[in-house]
This record gives C-alpha cells, sequence and structure tokens, in this order.
C-alpha cells in the first residue's frame, strides 16, 4: 500500500516511519522542509519519497500523491508560541483535506487525545474539533485517543524525568492528584499501524490507554521507584496555573508555552472509557511502569529514535529553517577562529559532532551553565533540552539553545542557529577546509545585533568571548570524542 505520512519528523511520525516500512508499505513523507529529513539509516530506504507542503498555507497539486490508499495525521501545535494555536490546527486539518480529497484516499488515521470529560482545555478541545473536521470530509476516519504517552524523548515522559530525577522532595500544585491512563509508545505504534484499512474502524473512534489508571503524583513516584530514587510528595491547593506552569518551565526542559497548555490539560481526567480496539487487535498493554524500563532501554543503548524537540521547528514562528541558513554579514559582529590541524581531521569533525549536551561546549561549561539560566530566566529554552544523541546530529534538531540548520558531515559543516533570548540573531558554524595541503578547523560565531541594546550587548559579552570561542576552539582539536578538555 502507499501511505501518506504527515508530521514525519515528528515524535509519532518518526517512530511509525521504520513500523509502516517493515510492514512492506511504500510512504509518502509530508514534510514542511526537505532538508529538515533525515539522511540516514532508515529514512535513506528506497520506498521513501518526500512531499513539500505547509499545511498552514495554500496547499500545493496532488498529483503526485493522487494513488495514496491512506494517510496518517499526526500535526498538531500543543508547543506552538502562538495563542491561537486552535485557529491554526483547524486550517491545517482542513488544508489537509483539500490535498487528499482529489486522491484514491480510502482511510485518514488520526492520532488525538481523550475527550470524555465535559469540561476540556483548549488543547483537547481543539483536538476534538480537529476530529471533527476530519470526521466530516467524507474519506472514513479513524481516530485513535489517548493520553500520556510513554516513551524515550515522549514530552510527557522527559517532563517527569526531569521532576523526578532533579528533585528528592516536591511542593506541587494540586493537578498532580488528576487521574491519566497512560500508554506505551510501542502500544501506540501497535494501533496506529493494526486500524490501517481495517474497514471495521473506518468511521469510528476509539479510546486507548495502558492497564494502569494513576494520578501525576503515582507516576512521579512509581518512575523514581523504577530509577531507584526515593522522593517525597507534597501537594498544596493554592499554585495557580501560572505558578504551576512557571513551576514547570523552570525545573523541566519544556518552553514556557508548552508548559501552559500542559497544565491546561492536566486539569482534566484522560481515561479510556472501553477497551473495544485492545480487543479487536489483539494489543496487549504494556504496564507504565515495563513502559519506563523500556524507555530506558532505549535511552541507555543511545537508540532513542525521536524527541518532543524534534517537532519544534514545525511550530517554530518561521516555518522554514532555511529562512535563516545563509548567515549574513552585513551590519553583523563575528567571531571568527581558524586553526590548523596536526591531527586527524576526522577526530576533530566527531568532536564538533559530538558538542552540547552531556559532552558540553569543550571550554567553560559553568559559563554556559549560568548563560542558560539566565536564558530561562528571561523566558527562553536554557540549556535543559540537550541533544536527542550523544554522537548523531541532524538538520533540524535541538542542540541546548540551538537549532540545527545544517548537518552536513560530508562537507565537514555543522550550522547552528541561537534559540536562546537575544536582542538580535546569532548564528555558530563550524567547518573543517582544506588549504596550501593542510587541514583548517574554521569556528565562527555571527551576531546580527537588533537597535543599540543588541550593539550594547555584543560587546558587554565581548570579553568572555575571547576565552570561550578560543578555547572551544583549542579543545575541538586536541580532545577526544569521548574525553574533552575543560
Amino acid at each position: 500500500m502507499k501511505i501518506l505520512l504527515t508530521g514525519a519528523t515528528g515524535y509519532i511520525g518518526k517512530r511509525l516511519l521504520p513500523v509502516l516500512l517493515e510492514n512492506g508499505h511504500e510512504l509518502v513523507c509530508c514534510v514542511r522542509d526537505v532538508n529538515r529529513f533525515p539522511s540516514e539509516g532508515v529514512f535513506t530506504d528506497p520506498k521513501i519519497s518526500l512531499f513539500e507542503v505547509d499545511f498552514l498555507k495554500e496547499v500545493p497539486s496532488s498529483e503526485a500523491i493522487k494513488d495514496i490508499d491512506a494517510a496518517y495525521y499526526l500535526i498538531h501545535s500543543m508547543s506552538s508560541g502562538k495563542d491561537n494555536f486552535e485557529d491554526l490546527e483547524e486550517q491545517s486539518a482542513r488544508n489537509f483535506i483539500k490535498l487528499v480529497k482529489p486522491t484514491a484516499i480510502k482511510q485518514v488515521i488520526y492520532l488525538t487525545g481523550i475527550t470524555n470529560q465535559e469540561q476540556l482545555s483548549k488543547h483537547l478541545a481543539s483536538r476534538k474539533n480537529v476530529e471533527d473536521v476530519l470526521g466530516k470530509s467524507g474519506i472514513p476516519m479513524t481516530a485513535i485517543k489517548a493520553g500520556i504517552i510513554v516513551g524515550s524523548g515522549s514530552a510527557s515522559f522527559e517532563i517527569i524525568r526531569d521532576l523526578a530525577e532533579k528533585l528528592p522532595v516536591m511542593i506541587t500544585p494540586k493537578w498532580v492528584n488528576t487521574k491519566s491512563q497512560p500508554i506505551a509508545i510501542r502500544n501506540i505504534l501497535e494501533y496506529l499501524s493494526g486500524v490501517l484499512l481495517k474497514k471495521e474502524t473506518f468511521d469510528r473512534a476509539f479510546d486507548v490507554g495502558g492497564p494502569d489508571v494513576l494520578t501525576y503524583k503515582e507516576m512521579l513516584l512509581q518512575f523514581a521507584e523504577v530509577r531507584g530514587l526515593k522522593r517525597y510528595i507534597f501537594t498544596v491547593p493554592v499554585m495557580t496555573p501560572r505558578l504551576s506552569s512557571y513551576w514547570l518551565y523552570f525545573v523541566t526542559s519544556t518552553s514556557y508555552k508548552l508548559a501552559v497548555n500542559l497544565v491546561d490539560s492536566m486539569k482534566v481526567e484522560v481515561i479510556a472509557k472501553d477497551r473495544e480496539l485492545e480487543k479487536l487487535l489483539g494489543v496487549k498493554p504494556i504496564s507504565y511502569k515495563k513502559a519506563v524500563e523500556l524507555a530506558f532501554q532505549k535511552i541507555e543503548q543511545n537508540n532513542v529514535i525521536s524527541s518532543w524537540k524534534d517537532s519544534l521547528a514545525s511550530s517554530y514562528q518561521d516555518n522554514s529553517l532555511l529562512d535563516h541558513i545563509n548567515v549574513p554579514t552585513d551590519g553583523c559582529f563575528s567571531d571568527k577562529r581558524e586553526k590548523v590541524i596536526e591531527g586527524d581531521p576526522d577526530t576533530v569533525l566527531q568532536n564538533i559532532w559530538a558538542i552540547g549536551g552531556k559532552k558540553g561546549w569543550y571550554y567553560g561549561d559553568w559559563m554556559w551553565k549560568v548563560r542558560g539560566i539566565l536564558d530561562k530566566m528571561a523566558g527562553g529554552v536554557g540549556l535543559r533540552r540537550g541533544r536527542t544523541h550523544p554522537h548523531n546530529i541532524y538538520t533540524g534538531d535541538t542542540l541546548d539553545f540551538w537549532r540545527v540548520l545544517a548537518a552536513d558531515k560530508k562537507n565537514k559543516r555543522l550550522l547552528l542557529y541561537a534559540e536562546m533570548k537575544l536582542p538580535g540573531e546569532a548564528w555558530l558554524e563550524f567547518r573543517i577546509c582544506e588549504k596550501n595541503g593542510k587541514n583548517y578547523l574554521q569556528q565562527t560565531a555571527t551576531f546580527r545585533p537588533v537597535g543599540l541594546w543588541g550593539r550594547i550587548y555584543w560587546y558587554l559579552v565581548l570579553p568572555f568571548h575571547f576565552f570561550v570561542f578560543e578555547g572551544m576552539a583549542a579543545n575541538l582539536l586536541e580532545a577526544s570524542p569521548s574525553q574533552k578538555q575543560l
């Protein structure tokens, strides 16, 4: 079968893709920017083709996908910084229908949230609205409705991990007593692949969940138990939604906007009303504790396929990474370092590809951490996002408070764009090039200031740049990929 996969570079899409390939399907992956699509491993399978489309804009002709059999709709804007995400989600759904309506499509499969409560959060109400839009299209639609998804890299998992691993004692809002029915990512993939062109599921919505109904407090404590940690949680009734959002934002790696939406949703119980799909497909639900254990097996094997942060670029205020990939020169300040590589240039390239996250920045890590704290205090992303994999980098990945604009290992170039709070824009570029028979490391930091304050900012941090960027360039030459110099 030929399947259209939206959200192909997002958390669920990257996990579902290899499952569909293994089942023998041909895939057309919808992406906003083809440069973001991974170019290694399973993502290079010849059964994959790319279709560039932005569902928030006028959709292109569907002639190239006219023979698709089914489509997965995996688009949402929960982490978007825009206040009108409900309108954007509806617009996206309507444009999706406009694209696929003229094709041979027989089914749309939509992953959404459980919406059994009368009072829904803005996020869940928006998801319900999208379900209605897709359901009224005339195309048979199957909605799979889930609560918290437990898997390495999922937003809920990483937030619970941040809280449980960093805070021995937690003073928590009262929403930690809200009940939920967490489900393992493996079960979600079984449901998504299992309903494909299964006529019994057409024009129907199914709640899915794991075997455990738990409060968020119980999930935190059971997570800690799996990790061998002793944790104490005390609940207070006085923490407002705004304070709750700030609490999540400062303690975890989430953005503030996502924290607001999460807090809003966490006040609503998400419990499956039946287990019909589980019986229909013969799925064996995985317990919450087992799902946590399986997630850490992936983490410890450095085999995290996708992260919730992967989809941020599609919710980012700039729709294309290409908007920033050409580093400007006019009106910019720059710090350029060029050093001869006396040793193996491939070793230096490995060092570059290992930068950030737990590895650090090869010089003055404490200064980077202070900058991350200041960024969090200013409402930025901070350093907690880390990186998905310790050695692999793909275009579109997050790297602490940077976004990867270009990760071209063949041409030995890594280009990063700053997503921290700045009075301007910043780029950090690494290249390895050959001149006159010698290999050189070229490291360039570029800053385009906005207004007078942007220029003042550059001169204020200039003394730190001398030590940080000089030390980083020197240590990239000298450190092995597994051991950096401080």
